[in-house]
C-alpha cells in the first residue's frame, strides 16, 4: 500500500516527527556510561505516554521478527545495527549505540534513527562511519522530488555509502510511512537511477542508510530481533522521515541540536 496524504495530514505528520526528534534528542541526552537499556525503554514509553501518542513497536509481529516487540524504542549496540531489543544491558564508554523510534500521533507516524558513541572518549572509526549514514542519508533527501523515481534517492544513497568504503545489504532499508509504520514503496540502500515509484506531494518517506564496517551478512539473535553484523564488526544506522513537498523534500523529524 502507498499512502498520499491530504495537507492537513501533512501537518499533523509534522506535529508527529517534531515529538520523535525530540525524544531521540531528550534519550541522547540521557544516555551515558552506566545508563541500562531498559531504562532507555521506560524513558521511551513515557515520553511516548505523555504525548498521547502510540508506540509503533509494542504490538508489531512482522514475519521477520519473534513478534510482539514488546518495547518502545530499538535500542542496538557496537555490532548490532538493526532492531536491537531492549535488554538488561548496562552501556560503557566508547558504546556505539543506535536508537529507532516510531510512533503515531494524530493518526499519522513519524520513523527517525541515531547513531552515537558513548561517552567522550574518541573513536575516529565508528565516527567515521556515522558520518557516512548521515551524508548518505542527506544525499538521498536531496534527491526527494516530484518526479523523482525511487532508485534516484537508492542511488543517491548507495554512492555515498559505496564511496565510503562500506558493503551495503538490501535486506532492509527505507519505506513508506503513512496511517501505519511500514508501506510501500521499499526504498533499498543502493539501486539505479530512474527505476522505481514516481515520488508525488504528499508521500511520506523513512529514508534511513545503515552499514556494517566490514560485512554486508547480517545474524539473528536468539531474541528472535536484533540484528547483528556477521562478523562482529560496529555498525550505524541514521534514518529521518520526509515529506515529499511541491518543492522537494521537507525533513520532519530534524532534531534541534
Amino acid at each position: 500500500m502507498i499512502e498520499i496524504l491530504s495537507p492537513t495530514e501533512v501537518s499533523r505528520a509534522r506535529a508527529t516527527g517534531a515529538l520523535v526528534a525530540d525524544i531521540l534528542q531528550t534519550l541522547k541526552d540521557r544516555t551515558s556510561a552506566g545508563t541500562n537499556l531498559l531504562d532507555l525503554d521506560g524513558w521511551a514509553r513515557a515520553m511516548i505516554l505523555d504525548a498521547g501518542a502510540q508506540s509503533c513497536y509494542v504490538d508489531y509481529a512482522p514475519s521477520f521478527g519473534r513478534g510482539p516487540f514488546g518495547h518502545y524504542i530499538c535500542t542496538s549496540v557496537n555490532d548490532a545495527v538493526l532492531h536491537g531489543l531492549p535488554s538488561d544491558v548496562t552501556l560503557s564508554d566508547g558504546d556505539l549505540l543506535s536508537l529507532d523510534l516510531a510512533v503515531s500521533l494524530g493518526g499519522v507516524v513519524a520513523d527517525s534513527a541515531i547513531s552515537f558513541v558513548v561517552g567522550d572518549a574518541p573513536d575516529p572509526a565508528s565516527a567515521a562511519m556515522i558520518a557516512a549514514t548521515e551524508r548518505a542519508l542527506a544525499a538521498g533527501i536531496a534527491a526527494a522530488r516530484p518526479g523523482a523515481r525511487i532508485g534516484d534517492l537508492s542511488h543517491a544513497i548507495g554512492t555515498v555509502l559505496r564511496d565510503a568504503g562500506y558493503p551495503i545489504n538490501t535486506d532492509f532499508g527505507g519505506h513508506g510511512v503513512g496511517s501505519t509504520m511500514h508501506q510501500d514503496p521499499h526504498i533499498p540502500n543502493t539501486g539505479r537511477p530512474g527505476r522505481g515509484y514516481e515520488l508525488r506531494p504528499g508521500l511520506l518517506l523513512a529514508l534511513e542508510p545503515w552499514v556494517m564496517a566490514d560485512t554486508a551478512t547480517l545474524v539473528t539473535d536468539d531474541d528472535g530481533w536484533t540484528l547483528r553484523s556477521a562478523t562482529g564488526c560496529r555498525t550505524a544506522h541514521s534514518e529521518h522521515t520526509i515529506a515529499i513537498t511541491a518543492d522537494g523534500a521537507e525533513i520532519l523529524t530534524l532534531r534541534s541540536r
